[in-house]
C-alpha cells in the first residue's frame, strides 16, 4: 500500500459533549458526538481503496440521475422541460472522469444515456451526448420508483469507484408498485449507493420521498416551482462531487452490562440510526453515516449503564469511525473494517453533588429539543390531515415554542405559513383556515432540519 501525505487524506475528528455526572443510582448517560471531516486530495490510505486522484479532481465516483417521465410530468408541459434542463445542469456539474448515467422513470425504468447496461465517463463529448439524449425525453406512463432504484443500482455497480450516488426526481405518488416493492428495492440498495431525492410540484407524497432519502442516507427536499429545479440539481451535484469518503460507519463500543438506548443523527438533520445497527464484534455495533466531504455532523448517543456507588466512574461508551477494508463490504456487513483513527469517550461518574448531577449539558438539551421539534411538526401535520384540530393546534404550538427557543428561524418561518402565531414563547397558535399545499409540504419535508447550538 502506498503512503500518502497526511495533507492529502481526509482527516476525521470526534468531540464528545456531555455531563458525565450521575446521581446515586443514576443509569442514563447522554452525549452529543460531533464528527468533523476535513478533506484532502486522495482517499487512498484513509479508506484503503486504490482510487487515487490529483488535487482538485476529487475521488473516483459514479452518479445515476433518475428523472420522472410519468404522464403527470406533462402537466403543466413546462415541468418536463424544467426537468430536462435541470438534468442538463447537473450533467454540466460533473467532474471530468466521473462515471454517470441517466435513467428515465415511469412504471418501468429505462436507460436514457448511455445505454447498454453501462456508464459513460464524463468529458466534454459525453456531457454533450447526454444532453442531446435528454431532449428526446417525453412524459407518459405510471410511477414505480423501486424499478428506477434497482436499475440505478445495477448501473452504478458496474464501476470500480469510491463514491456511488443517485439523484432522484419525482412529481407524483408511487402508484404502480406496492409499498412493499419499494421497501424491498430500498433494502437492496441501502449501503450500495447514497441518494438525494427531490419532489417537484405538490402532487407527490412527502413520506415516500423523505423515506427514500432516509433509507439511502441522502437529502430530501421540495422544489415547489419547477423553475427552481436547475439551481437545485446543480447544488445537489456540486455536493455529491465534494464527497471524498464513502461507507463511513459510527462504531459504538460499550462495556458489559451497558445497553444502547438510541443513536441518532441530530445535525444537520434528525435521522434515527438505532435500528440500522450491524454487529461489529463483541459489544460493538456500526451505524451507517454514508459519504462524507468537508463537513461536520452531530450525533446523540444514549446508553444505560449498570448502577454504581458514589465516587465510582466508568467508560460508558467509546465512539470511533470505520470504513470498509479494500475489497470488503460496508462496515458491519461481514467484511473487514479499518479505523479512521478518530475516537471519543463517553464517561459516567457518580456523585452526591446535586448541582453537578442535575445540570443538563447545553448540547444535549438543545438537540433533545430539536428532535422533539421535528416530531411535533410531523405529528401536528398528521393530526391536521386527520381533522383533529385541537391535537394539531397543540402539537404545532409546541413546535413554534421549540423553534423560537432554539433559534431555528427557518423552521419558525415555515410554521408561520401554516399557523397564526399568537404567542411564540407560550406556544399559543391558531391553525390557518387556508394553507397553500406547497407551504404545508415544505414544512413537512424540512421538519427534520436542525440548527446547531448557538455559540455564546
Amino acid at each position: 500500500m502506498a503512503n500518502f501525505s497526511k495533507s492529502n487524506v481526509p482527516q476525521f475528528s470526534v468531540d464528545v459533549y456531555q455531563n458525565e455526572y450521575l446521581p446515586d443510582g443514576g443509569r442514563e448517560v447522554n452525549a452529543i458526538v460531533t464528527v468533523t471531516a476535513t478533506g484532502g486530495g486522495t482517499i487512498g490510505s484513509a479508506v484503503g481503496a486504490p482510487h487515487l486522484y490529483s488535487p482538485g479532481q476529487g475521488p473516483s465516483a459514479a452518479v445515476a440521475v433518475m428523472v420522472d417521465c410519468s404522464g403527470s410530468m406533462d402537466y403543466p408541459p413546462t415541468k418536463m422541460r424544467n426537468a430536462r434542463d435541470a438534468t442538463s445542469a447537473a450533467i454540466d456539474t460533473l467532474r471530468d472522469g466521473v462515471h454517470f448515467a441517466v435513467v428515465g422513470g415511469t412504471h418501468v425504468a429505462k436507460e436514457v444515456y448511455p445505454g447498454g447496461g453501462r456508464l459513460a465517463v464524463a468529458d466534454a463529448g459525453t456531457r454533450e451526448q447526454a444532453k442531446r439524449a435528454l431532449r428526446g425525453l417525453s412524459a407518459g406512463g405510471g410511477t414505480a420508483i423501486g424499478t428506477w432504484l434497482r436499475l440505478a443500482d445495477r448501473l452504478l455497480s458496474t464501476a470500480d469507484v469510491a463514491i456511488r450516488h443517485g439523484i432522484l426526481l419525482t412529481d407524483g405518488r408511487n402508484e404502480h408498485e406496492s409499498p412493499e416493492d419499494l421497501r424491498a428495492a430500498l433494502d437492496t440498495c441501502a449501503g450500495r449507493f447514497t441518494c438525494d431525492a427531490r419532489g417537484v410540484g405538490t402532487d407527490w407524497e412527502v413520506k415516500e420521498v423523505t423515506g427514500i432519502a432516509s433509507a439511502l442516507l441522502g437529502t430530501a427536499d421540495i422544489v415547489a416551482d419547477p423553475a427552481g429545479l436547475a439551481a437545485d440539481f446543480t447544488r445537489v451535484m456540486e455536493t455529491a462531487m465534494g464527497k471524498e469518503v464513502a461507507d463511513v460507519a459510527l462504531r459504538l463500543w460499550t462495556p458489559v452490562g451497558t445497553t444502547v438506548k438510541f443513536v441518532k443523527q441530530v445535525a444537520p438533520t434528525v435521522e434515527e440510526l438505532t435500528g440500522r445497527r450491524t454487529e461489529a464484534g463483541p459489544r460493538a455495533g456500526d451505524y451507517p453515516t454514508g459519504s462524507w466531504g468537508d463537513e461536520s455532523r452531530d450525533y446523540h448517543v444514549c446508553v444505560e449503564v449498570p448502577a454504581a456507588g458514589l465516587g465510582q466512574e466508568m467508560l460508558a461508551a467509546r465512539v470511533s469511525l470505520v470504513v470498509p477494508e479494500p475489497g470488503g463490504e460496508a462496515p458491519g456487513g461481514g467484511g473487514g473494517a479499518r479505523s479512521l483513527g478518530a475516537q471519543g469517550l463517553v464517561r459516567a461518574v457518580w456523585t452526591d453533588d446535586m448541582a453537578a448531577s442535575t445540570s443538563i449539558n447545553p448540547q444535549v438539551a438543545h438537540y433533545t429539543g430539536q428532535a422533539e421539534l421535528a416530531q411535533a411538526i410531523q405529528q401536528g401535520l398528521d393530526l391536521r390531515k386527520a381533522g383533529d384540530i385541537d391535537g394539531a393546534t397543540a402539537k404545532l404550538g409546541r413546535a413554534v415554542q421549540l423553534a423560537g427557543a432554539s433559534g431555528n428561524a427557518d423552521t419558525a418561518k415555515l410554521l408561520a405559513k401554516v399557523v397564526d402565531v399568537v404567542d411564540a414563547a407560550a406556544g399559543t397558535v391558531r391553525l390557518k383556515a387556508k394553507v397553500e399545499e406547497a407551504d404545508e409540504m415544505t414544512l413537512e419535508t424540512r421538519s427534520t432540519k436542525t440548527v446547531r447550538v448557538k455559540k455564546h
